[in-house]
């Protein structure tokens, strides 16, 4: 791995100001990292990198995010295909969360259920919340892949 360093975190106008990266991980380790498609804005994916996954994402120029299910590294795309070769990395004010702006190759989807987006649902609000009760729109409306085909046998990530 490149030899990539954060700064220290000395005071709030260097962080909020300067031009030094400093991120804040949590206390978990962990920054929010919020993924949208570079050309059309969609927001694709919301996810988490640890100080390594971070580097990695510099370093190659592609995704790589801490899964907190498997508590490993995840390079989105190194099973599916699906990479997100990224366009543009941006840090927020405080600098504990990052947007990434992707170009996702194959076949665009970045959801490991088959969806292009993760946020395949929407969520009814106020009167509308309980005629449905409660019940969840779906905003897409086929599957980009089929998961079985993709991923095969591998374990889903999706822990209840």
């Amino acid at each position: 791995m490149a030899n990539i360093t954060f700064k220290e975190r000395k005071t709030v106008e260097q962080v909020e100001e300067g031009t030094e990266l400093a991120p804040k991980f949590q206390e978990d380790g962990l920054i929010p990292v919020v993924t949208t498609d570079y050309e059309s804005g969609e927001l694709l994916m919301h996810g988490y990198m640890n100080e390594e996954a971070f580097k990695k994402t510099i370093e190659l120029g592609e995704a790589v995010y801490y899964s907190r299910s498997r508590e490993t590294l995840w390079h989105k795309g190194a099973t599916s295909g699906l990479t997100q070769i990224i366009k543009e990395m941006r840090i927020d004010d405080d600098q504990d969360c990052v947007w990434l702006r992707v170009e996702v190759q194959g076949n665009g989807a970045s959801c490991h259920v088959g969806y292009r987006s993760c946020f395949y649902r929407s969520v009814p609000t106020g009167e509308e919340f309980s005629q449905k009760d409660g019940e969840l729109n779906f905003e897409e409306d086929e599957k980009v892949f089929d998961p079985k085909e993709v991923y095969g046998d591998a374990p889903n990530p999706t822990k209840l």
